[in-house]
């Protein structure tokens, strides 16, 4: 029903979460990326977990959305949206997201927080201009109207889900019309919260039981025996029943398909070339049973102390953590050339498989970009095959869905070194109900593999 406009001249409640979110939007339209703004902005702010999550959710959806909201501002405005005042564009784009996406947020309350947000930081001139666009946003809602599509199918894919022309172009391509939508539909979720049990010191049915005593419910996850979905949220995460102890730890379970394929074995010595923040070099620990050497590699110094933490939490004596470029590790190692039964690479890439995930990605990511990933993922595929011993497996893996990352990467070394050979490569597509999107090529020397 129509928002009187009693309601919009009322004091407004729920302006922090609101203002927080919308500080977020102009640090990324300025260049942060949105998980690095909103940390910084929640830093030293004492909100709720309520506001936090209302924060949260308000600044990722609408950097998300950012491309349908514009077109929103183009169809109700007197001005385009890309000639709109930016702070003006942004607060726009909040009270739109709350209107158009989110049924629990009364239209009243949409309306009456950001008209207060203009007149509380230096936007009063224009509430008016808020308060008249989005009552119009609101009207066309209630009618059922919708934005004028393209007529042509990549067009109407990237508008309908706010996504890059190119992408869009090259998803259709790629993979056809119903998988394209299906991957187009995923890259607007809000990922769930997967935990990977650590066997070593639980159970995934007693983990389920710690969690449900303590009022949070969890589900199984098909296809991936050691995961589990928190549903809904429970505060501080490292409060949580078992996190102190190291009986789980946080993983999407696409990442927790990836360690499995190297079949590791006790008493293996394994190499993780990429491996911050340590995902997967501590599950490889856990499935050898801490038992053999994982040498968790990474450029980063910093971030391999993250590495080292998880690994302590856990329980895990056998992960190593080593600051070092993956690509010289012959040149400065010699004496790890064929050391390895196992070597996983995860490689740097352009991450268009975790679009939900990461908020800003979809703006960032270009062809231009991709291409000049290319030659770094090559040259680390390239430094990794003198070190597998014989008949040993390397796992070359991406949380990408382009092709030129993944198989034809896979593709070019395989011609490139007859010495190898392709066990199996899987693409996984971003699934709308869960899960990022990976790919992993399963790759052995001559001989058989161990």
């Amino acid at each position: 029903m129509p928002v009187p406009e009693s309601a919009i001249s009322t004091p407004a409640v729920g302006l922090a979460p609101r203002r927080l979110a919308w500080e977020v939007l102009e640090a990324v339209a300025a260049g942060a990326y949105a998980d690095v703004a909103l940390e910084r902005v929640l830093r030293g702010q004492t909100v709720s977990a309520a506001d936090r999550g209302l924060a949260t959710e308000l600044a990722y959806g609408a950097i998300r959305r950012r491309r349908w909201l514009d077109a929103w501002l183009d169809r109700l405005g007197k001005v385009p949206a890309l000639k709109q005042p930016p702070r003006l564009r942004w607060l726009l784009h909040l009270g739109l997201y709350q209107l158009l996406q989110m049924e629990r947020i009364p239209a009243a309350a949409a309306v009456n927080t950001t008209v207060e947000l203009a007149k509380r930081h230096g936007l009063g001139r224009l509430a008016p201009v808020v308060n008249g666009l989005l009552r119009s946003a609101l009207r066309a809602h209630e009618a059922g109207e919708s934005l004028p599509l393209p007529s042509d199918p990549a067009g109407q894919l990237a508008l309908l889900h706010s996504l890059p022309d190119w992408f869009a172009g090259e998803l259709l391509r790629w993979c056809g019309a119903e998988q394209a939508e299906l991957v187009a539909r995923a890259c607007n979720q809000v990922p769930p919260l997967d935990l990977r049990i650590n066997r070593l010191r639980s159970t995934p049915e007693a983990v389920s039981a710690a969690l449900s005593a303590a009022g949070l419910e969890t589900s199984s996850i098909e296809g991936c025996p050691d995961g589990l979905q928190v549903l809904g949220s429970g505060g501080d995460l490292r409060q949580w029943p078992g996190f102190e102890e190291g009986l789980w730890c946080v993983q999407d379970r696409a990442a927790q398909w990836v360690a499995p394929l190297m079949e590791p074995q006790p008493g293996d010595r394994v190499l993780d070339a990429c491996a911050a923040p340590g995902g997967k070099a501590t599950h490889l620990a856990e499935l050898m049973g801490d038992c053999g050497e994982v040498w968790a590699v990474d450029r980063s110094a910093g971030r391999l102390q993250r590495v080292a933490a998880n690994a302590s939490r856990l329980g895990l004596g056998c992960v190593n953590a080593l600051a070092a470029d993956a690509g010289d590790l012959l040149q400065d190692r010699p004496q790890w050339r064929g050391a390895f039964q196992r070597i996983l690479l995860d490689a740097p890439c352009s991450g268009l498989g975790t679009l939900a995930r990461h908020a800003d990605a979809r703006w960032r990511v270009t062809p231009e970009s991709v291409a000049g990933l290319l030659p770094l993922q090559a040259r680390l595929l390239e430094a990794m095959v003198p070190l597998l011993a014989p008949g040993g497996r390397l796992v070359y893996a991406t949380c990408t869905i382009h092709p030129a990352e993944n198989h034809r990467q896979i593709a070019t070394l395989l011609k490139a070194q007859p010495s190898l050979r392709l066990i199996s490569e899987e693409q996984r597509w971003p699934d709308p109900t869960g899960g990022d999107g990976f790919y992993a090529a399963v790759i052995t020397t001559s001989g058989v593999p161990t």
